[in-house]
């Protein structure tokens, strides 16, 4: 599977979405237009292969990665004393 051309701030910005516990790989592919098996591939070429497994396992035990399998609406708490 060959991925789109991305510029590099595109790709490290597609990696901090995929590491975040709270973005689901949904809203990657909504703004990058990246299905889940090419953020996959995308990280296993971008990153040392320590540090994809990690992330791999990290990832296949998170819940929220996957909108289908949240069992929250809302996406996060936000204080009343926190700013816009």
């Amino acid at each position: 599977m060959k991925l789109p051309e991305l510029d590099s701030t595109t790709i490290n910005r597609i990696i901090e979405m995929a590491w975040e516990d709270r973005t689901p790989f949904e809203a990657i592919e909504i703004q990058f237009g990246l299905s889940e098996k090419d953020v996959i591939n995308l990280m296993r070429r971008e990153m040392k292969e320590s540090s994809f497994r990690m992330w791999r396992e990290r990832v296949t035990k998170r819940k929220t990665k996957h909108l289908r399998k949240r069992d929250f609406v809302a996406g996060r708490f936000k204080s009343d004393n926190q700013k816009t």
